[in-house]
Formats: C-alpha cells, structure tokens, sequence
C-alpha cells in the first residue's frame, strides 16, 4: 500500500494527488486553437465527404423527387406536401447509412491505418490511467473483467505504466462496501495498481466522475482511457493506443469499436451478431469519411489529458430539465470542444481488442435508450456551439435524427393511413369552385410507389448485405451457409422488432418533450427470462397500436394490410416477441445449431478467455449483486 493516502477507510485508497485545471467552456464563444496543424489527418478528406455525403443527398434528392411522382397531383395538397417532407427527412439517414457502408467496404479492402496502431507498440514512456466509473453496478461482473484486464497487462509485460481507477458514484452503501473490498483484493494481486475512490455526491453524473479525477488526479498521467462497467480491452490494443498518442501529438482520442460479447439470450445474440458482422463495415466507413473529425462514444477510447483538460469542461446547461442541467451525451461534445480547439479526433474501428456487452432484453435496451434519447435530443441545445467544426456538428445532428425519425416513421406511417382512408371514404371534387379549364385527377402512381418503397427497404437493408459478403469472402466461403442463415435470422426477427422499438422511442420522445427526466439508473447486463405478464405489461401500447392499424387497413383494403404486413405484425405480436427474445434457451439452442455465431466465439481473444473464467468463478461465489440491493436515493 506504499505511496497511497487512505481517508474515510475503505472508500478511498488514492495515490498522492496532482491537481490539473479543468476550466468549464464557454458555448458563446469559439477559444484560440490549442492546435493549428494535424499531420495525422488523411489527405483529400473533402473529396471523400463530396462521395458519401453528396452521392446521400443525391439518392435523397431523386428518392424524394420519385414520391412526389408517386402522389400525383395530390402533392400539392396540404397532407402530400407534408408526406413528401417526411419521406426525404427519413430516407436522407438510410441513403448516409448506404454511402457509408459501400465507403466502408472499399476502404476495408485497402485496410488504411493512418495513426498505424497495428504495426507492433513499443512500450509507452508515460503513464497511462484507466477509468472505470461506477454506478450501483453488480461488483462481482466488473471485478471479472478487471481482473481479465489486469491479468493481461501481466502477461504482456506492459503493467508498470498504467495504473486502474475504480471511480464510484454508487448510492447503496451495501454496493459500495462491496465495491472497496473488491478494489483492494485486486491492488494487492498482481497487475496495474487498482485505486478507490467514492463521491458521496453524484454531481454531474458520469462527465462530473471523470472531471473530478482529472482535477485530483489528471497532472500524474498523459492520458486515460474509459471504460464502462461491461468494458473488456485487450492489454495489447491499450499499449498500442497509448504509443500511438506519444507519436501523434496532435491526436486529442482515439476511439475504437467495442464489439459485443458474452450475449446469452436471443435478443443479445442478435445484437451481438449485428455489432460482430454489420458494425464494423458501418464504422470504417464513417472512420473514412470522418478522418481527425470523428466521434467519441464515452467509453473505450484513449484521450489526452492536457487535450481533454483544457478543452472539455462542461457547463451545466441553463433551464429546467430534461433540456436544461448536466449535459447527458457527454461524449459527443466533449469530442467537439476538443475538435473545436483543433485537436484531432480519430476512429479506429479496425484495431480489434474493444470489447462491451448490450442488454439482454428490449425493455433493457429501452431503460438505457431513454437516457441516450433524452442526451440526443439536448444536443439542440449545443449544436449552435461557436466555433465546432461542421462535422461536429452533423455528427450531433446524426443523433438527434436517429431519435426524431421513430415519431417521424410513424407519423408518415399514420398519415399514409389518413391519405388512403380519405381516398376510400370521401368522394372527389373533379371540379372544385372556380373556373377550371380541365378536372383535377387524384393521381397516385402504384407502379411507381412500388418501386420507391421496395427501393427504399432494399437501400436500407444493403449495409446488411454488404457485411454478409464481406465476410463470405474474407472466410473464403467457408460456413458461408450459417453466415447467410444466420442473417436472414437477424434481419427478419429485426424487421419485427423494429415497429416495437418505433414506438418505444416515440413514446420515450414525447415524454422528453413534455418534461419528463429520464434519471440514471444502472443497467442489467446478465440474461434472465422476461414473463408473458410483464411483456405485456411492456407492450400493452404496442399490441393496442398495431390492433387499430391493422383495422383500419383491413377496412380500406386488404391489399394495403398486406403490404404493412411487417410493421402490423411486429406490434400485434409484441409481446410474444419481447418473452421469446428474453429466453437464454433459445439463445443457446440457436448457438448449438450453429446460427448467430460470431467470431468472437468461434476463435476468442485472451482476454475474453480470461473473462469468462472469472466470470465463472464469480458466479460460483454467492455475492450480493445490483438487483439484490436496490439503490438507495
């Protein structure tokens, strides 16, 4: 315990403070540039946003020209106008998605590495902190892959430069007792130094964690890497970040793509397969198109210390909540402050060793999606930051739409349903009041609105395709069968799916929009079966939903039924959906057919090999977990 202070036994064990200021940014006002040239930003970079970004806006352009085709004359209606409207607002996100991907492909095959993060490391020179904030989290998990982590810095030889904070916010004090034995079993194992500290209030949440460490702590290290309480990293892919950071002084992060892992019920092994397969094609081409102007998603990621000290202090945001307080997406502006100050900001989605874990169930997924939702839709709020880069920017504005556009689908859905009964129930006026040379004829192009929507779903599904194959070919065609099955699994369970998240996230925006906080509460991660009962307790809006729609559809036309076919039954069987995807047993019976299996499983890296270990040992000792102890306050 040489060199550590201990107040308040047990729930602090520090090393011996270095204060660095953290000033708080002024949004008004764009400050000098901390950096004016970025030698690690790929060349032509204009070039390629003209590509993805332009080739989007041109599909969008043609795409929303055709629909227009497609309602006639009604067009110019009030309700046509408005449908139009909707339509490119919406097809605009799936046509980025599209260019994105094809970029993500091309540039895949080429495999550029411009940091050269997987050339071999050297060993790093400084020193290096990683951060793992807590929140009424289930200590037994965490200490698992702390422990994994730990134990592969050993092996790697790499241990003497990085040193492990457990920084908790934790409320239960049964949780936090547990938390401080389990940090000093592993202090005194070997590995990096594990370090304890607890806030006894949770101010500005998990930004407020990690500002408070960089005002303590931040002088003694030359960068830090999050981690989450799932996070699970290679030692290997942390040395060669922090070298990367010491040959690239103009880089401020790093960020790579956690791949999922260790999903045990159906939904998390759809998640998983989606995450493994589709995810990396979609993140190199945002990474190729972004260059130095990417994004960070708040945990594994590597950062500068002096570059986040000087250029990320948050303001706490004016008027009430939900808008108004701690800023909830942090990660996106703290990228964009420190893009601001000139510092660049790299994605790194092909490095590999990142790892994380989803939510078991979609009512999982709903409790952690409705704090992202509510942070998304602030960033209205700092968008208009003086001085962000235009990239910046549209990365924010990507997250505001990705919310926005579930009540924008079903708005356009509700309003294709309000067009037809008004075709079908009232009769048209061909000769409105007025003079009129010639009848105004209610055109709507059938042909042509098959064409528009079956274009659009195939647009919207090519990312999905392009990964397939990609992978196909990279396995030279080995178990090319299961990867295809396993796709065509993934996208029809998606496809229903998809009307119940719609609605979930409309539901979730409304509520943002009427005033309502989303809190922060801590999230489930292991698998455990949902019940009938409370599915439909879930989805008892869903199933009421889809009971209307699919009324109305009938009334007008069977046809039309048929053609809503996927979204009706998504919502009528949403409850049975949510209990099936919850089950392990299925999750684990598919595994056994071979179906959704991704390579992480098939050739697991050491780390996740000595997770897993853990994780079992953990699981054989009785210990209190999150759901045992309900947080207190």
């Amino acid at each position: 315990m040489d060199g550590l202070s201990r107040s308040l036994p047990g729930y602090e064990m520090l090393p011996q403070e270095a204060p660095l200021a953290m000033p708080v940014q002024d949004l008004s006002r764009a400050p000098e540039r901390e950096v004016t040239q970025r030698p690690s930003a790929p060349p032509l970079m204009w070039l390629r946003r003209l590509l993805v970004i332009g080739g989007a806006l041109a599909l969008t352009g043609f795409a929303t020209a055709e629909m227009s085709l497609v309602l006639g004359l009604s067009r110019w209606s009030l309700m046509g106008v408005v449908l139009t409207a909707f339509f490119g607002m919406l097809f605009i996100w799936i046509a980025l998605a599209f260019t994105s991907a094809v970029a993500g492909v091309i540039s895949m095959a080429f495999r550029g590495d411009p940091l050269g993060l997987r050339a071999p490391a050297p060993p790093p020179r400084s020193r290096s902190a990683l951060l793992l904030p807590v929140y009424n989290e289930s200590v037994p998990h965490w200490r698992a892959t702390l422990a994994a982590m730990r134990a592969s810095f050993e092996a790697s030889g790499a241990s003497a430069q990085f040193d492990v904070f457990v920084l908790s916010d934790t409320t239960n004090p049964e949780i936090r007792d547990l938390e401080a034995h389990a940090a000093l079993e592993l202090h005194e194992t070997a590995g990096p130094s594990v370090f304890y500290r607890h806030r006894p209030q949770n101010k500005g949440r998990k930004a407020g964690n990690i500002e408070e460490w960089v005002h303590r702590f931040g002088g003694r290290y030359a960068q830090f890497l999050i981690l989450d309480a799932d996070s699970l990293m290679e030692a290997g892919t942390i040395v060669a970040l922090a070298s990367a950071m010491e040959r690239h002084a103009d880089v401020g992060l790093i960020q790579t793509l956690p791949l999922l892992h260790g999903g045990e019920t159906l939904f998390a092994r759809l998640q998983q397969f989606a995450g493994q397969v589709y995810g990396p094609v979609i993140a190199q081409g945002l990474a190729w198109w972004s260059g130095a102007d990417s994004n960070y998603w708040g945990h594994n990621a590597m950062i500068r210390t002096r570059a986040f000290a000087e250029a990320a202090g948050l303001p706490t945001l004016p008027g009430r909540k939900p808008f108004g307080g701690d800023i909830l997406s942090h990660d996106f502006v703290e990228a964009a402050l420190m893009r601001r100050a000139g510092w660049a900001i790299h994605l790194a989605p092909l490095l590999g060793g990142s790892y994380e874990q989803g939510p078991p169930t979609l009512p999982d997924l709903a409790v952690r999606d409705r704090r992202w939702c509510q942070g998304n839709l602030q960033h209205s709020a700092v968008i208009g930051t003086a001085g962000l880069h235009p990239l910046s920017r549209l990365h924010m504005a990507t997250g505001i739409a990705a919310y926005l556009s579930a009540p924008f689908w079903l708005g356009f859905l509700v309003m294709g349903l309000a067009v037809s009964l008004q075709a079908y129930f009232i009769r048209p006026n061909y000769f409105p009041d007025g003079h009129a040379l010639f009848p105004n004829w209610p055109v709507v192009d059938p042909e042509r609105a098959l064409w528009v929507f079956s274009a659009t779903f195939l647009l919207l599904l090519a990312p999905k395709f392009m990964a397939l194959i990609a992978l196909i070919l990279a396995r030279r065609g080995a178990g090319a069968f299961r990867i295809l099955a396993s796709g065509v699994l993934e996208i029809l369970v998606s496809s229903l799916l998809s009307p119940v998240t719609m609605l979930t996230q409309s539901q979730q925006v409304v509520g943002i929009l009427l005033g309502r906080d989303g809190g922060w509460n801590a999230q489930r991660r292991e698998g455990e079966a949902i019940t009938f009962r409370a599915a439909l307790r879930f989805a008892r809006s869903h199933l009421a939903l889809g009971v209307v729609l699919t009324g109305l559809a009938l009334a007008i036309n069977p046809l039309l039924a048929a053609w809503m076919a996927p979204v009706l039954l998504g919502l009528l069987l949403a409850p049975w959906l949510i209990a099936w995807t919850a089950s392990v047993a299925v999750g684990a019976k598919l595994r056994a057919l071979g179906l959704l299996g991704v390579p992480t499983e098939e050739a697991p890296s050491g780390v996740l090999l000595l997770a897993a270990q853990e994780q079992r040992e953990a699981r054989a000792i009785p210990a209190v977990s999150e759901r045992e102890l309900a947080p207190a306050g």
